[in-house]
């Protein structure tokens, strides 16, 4: 079943990713310049120069599966960032507000329960 939903965790890519690059070439990102497994369930989120398109790859069973978004008009707005950083960890609701277009720059959530770790 194809989805992304609350129980993912999502990595924003902080640098401008060549769109031409597919399964492979966003994998070894991930294993290389992220030092992190591509194979986890992590959704990445990657965005061009730019910021017309993004790119969404994430494991799940059995492969990869790669979401393409490309904008007609308009830019990503990425999140403040410290520039010392390879990737941004978002949440789902972020990840929508990013994918919808509305600025994550200065949202604000509200205080909710969670889980011990």
């Amino acid at each position: 079943m194809f989805g992304l939903g609350v129980s993912h965790r999502y990595h924003l890519y902080r640098h401008p990713t060549d769109m031409r690059k597919s399964f492979d070439s966003l994998a070894g990102i991930i294993e290389k310049e992220l030092q992190a497994s591509a194979q986890d369930g992590t959704a990445y989120i990657f965005i061009n120069k730019s910021r017309d398109k993004v790119k969404i790859l994430q494991w799940q069973a059995g492969g990869f599966v790669l979401y393409y978004k490309r904008l007609e008009s308009g830019r990503f707005e990425l999140p403040i960032y410290d520039e010392v950083v390879t990737s941004i960890k978002l949440s789902y609701s972020q990840l929508v507000l990013l994918i919808d277009g509305i600025s994550i720059a200065h949202v604000r959530g509200k205080k909710r329960y969670k889980l011990p770790a």
